[in-house]
C-alpha cells in the first residue's frame, strides 16, 4: 500500500509540475497573456474603498492637510479634494487646522491675489497655481501655433550650434504631426494633439516625471532628421524631418494623457502627471480616472502611486491556473518527501528495534 501511494503522490507531483511548466511557457511565449490585467470600473472603486479603510485616519487626513497647506503657491485642487475625503468619511478635522484652511482660502481667492497670481502666471508658467493655469496659459499653450513655432525655434537654434530644448521639439513634433494625422498611433489625432499641449503646459510648470522627460529626450535623439530640421516651416515638411516609429511609445503616453483629462479635467490632469512615467502609467491613471471620477484626486493623495495603480490591477485566469499549479507542485512535493522521510524513519527503526532484541535461549537437551 505505502508503494501505491507513493506511487500516486509521484503522478500527483509530475502532473503538477507540467501544469505550471505548461502555464509558465505560455506566459514567456505569449507577452498578451500576463498574470495581471486591468480591472473594471466597479473593481477599481472597490478596491480603493477597502484600501481606505486603513490608509484614511484622522491623523493622516490631518498631516496631508497641513503639508499641503504649508505650500507655496498652494495647490487648491489637492486640498480641497482631502477636505472633501474627510467630509465623505466623516472624519472630523481639527479645528485649528480647519481655521487655518479657511484664512488661507480667503487669502488666495481675493480679487487682488487673483489678478497679481495670473500675471505672474503668464508670465512664467513656473508661477502657476494649478487652479489659475488654465485660464493664464492655456490659450496660449494648446494652440497648433505653439507646436510650429517649437520646431522652428529648434531648428533654427541648431543651424547656429546653439543648445536645443529635446523636451519641447519632442512635445512639439507630437503635437504637430498629430495636428497633421502624422502621429495618431493609439488615438486620434486630436487625443494625441490635445495630449501633447498639456505635457508641454505641465513641462512649463516642472510637472513632468523624470522618466517622462528621458522619453522625450530619447525621442528627439533618435527621431528627428536634424539635417533636414532647420528647413521645418510648415505641416508638410515635417514629415521628411522625422521617423515616426521613434515617436510612438510617447504618442501612446501623450494618448492616455488625454483620456485622463476627459475624464477629471485639465487640472487634474496636470496635478497627476508627475506620476506618470511611460504608457503603462498613463494608462493605469487614466483607467482610475474613468472609474473614480472626481474623488480620484483625494484618493491618489492619501493612497499614493503605488496603491492607487495597484488597485486597478487584478489577478488574470492564467496567474490563478499558475498559482495553483505551484501551489499543488509544493503540496506534492512536501507529501512525496514526507512520505520517503517516514518510510526511512520506519525502516531505520524497525532495524534497531531487531539489532536490540535479546537472543531466545537454545532449548537444552535432557540427560540421557
Amino acid at each position: 500500500m505505502r508503494g501505491i501511494a507513493r506511487l500516486i503522490l509521484l503522478l500527483v507531483l509530475a502532473g503538477s509540475l507540467a501544469g505550471t511548466t505548461l502555464t509558465a511557457a505560455r506566459i514567456a511565449a505569449d507577452p498578451l497573456i500576463a498574470p495581471f490585467v486591468e480591472a473594471t470600473k466597479d473593481q477599481i472603486a472597490a478596491t480603493t474603498e477597502r484600501m481606505l479603510i486603513t490608509a484614511a485616519t484622522p491623523e493622516t487626513l490631518a498631516a496631508h492637510i497641513a503639508n499641503r497647506l504649508a505650500e507655496e503657491p498652494r495647490n487648491w485642487l489637492a486640498l480641497d479634494a482631502l477636505v472633501d475625503l474627510a467630509y465623505e468619511r466623516k472624519i472630523a478635522i481639527p479645528s485649528a487646522l480647519n481655521a487655518a484652511v479657511q484664512a488661507a482660502r480667503e487669502e488666495d481667492h481675493s480679487t487682488y491675489a487673483t489678478v497679481t497670481s495670473c500675471a505672474a502666471c503668464a508670465y512664467d508658467p513656473a508661477q502657476c497655481a494649478l487652479t489659475e493655469v488654465m485660464v493664464c496659459q492655456a490659450p496660449i499653450a494648446l494652440t497648433p501655433v505653439g507646436d510650429l513655432l517649437g520646431v522652428t525655434r529648434a531648428g533654427v537654434a541648431y543651424a547656429s550650434g546653439d543648445p536645443v530644448d529635446q523636451i519641447d521639439l519632442a512635445l512639439s513634433v507630437v503635437g504637430l504631426g498629430a495636428t497633421a494625422a502624422i502621429l495618431a498611433s493609439g488615438g486620434s489625432s486630436g487625443v494625441v494633439k490635445a495630449g501633447a499641449s498639456l505635457a508641454k503646459l505641465a513641462r512649463k510648470m516642472g510637472r513632468l516625471s523624470p522618466r517622462l522627460v528621458e522619453m522625450a529626450v530619447d525621442a528627439a535623439r533618435t527621431g528627428i532628421n536634424w539635417a533636414s530640421l532647420p528647413a521645418v516651416r510648415s505641416v508638410d515638411d515635417l514629415t521628411a524631418a522625422i521617423r515616426t516609429e521613434a515617436f510612438l511609445p510617447l504618442t501612446n503616453t501623450l494618448t492616455d494623457l488625454q483620456r485622463l483629462n476627459a475624464a477629471t479635467d485639465a487640472t487634474t490632469a496636470l496635478h497627476l502627471l508627475p506620476m506618470v512615467d511611460d504608457a503603462a502609467d498613463a494608462r493605469r491613471l487614466a483607467n482610475a480616472a474613468e472609474a473614480l471620477g472626481p474623488k480620484l484626486v483625494g484618493r491618489a493623495e492619501v493612497l499614493g502611486k503605488a496603491r492607487l495603480f495597484r488597485a486597478t490591477l487584478r489577478f488574470s485566469e492564467t496567474a490563478w491556473a499558475l498559482g495553483a499549479g505551484l501551489v499543488g507542485l509544493l503540496i506534492s512535493s512536501a507529501s512525496l518527501i514526507g512520505g520517503m522521510i517516514q518510510h526511512a524513519l520506519l525502516k531505520h527503526l524497525h532495524h534497531s528495534l531487531k539489532r536490540k532484541a535479546p537472543l531466545k535461549p537454545r532449548a537444552s537437551g535432557g540427560d540421557i
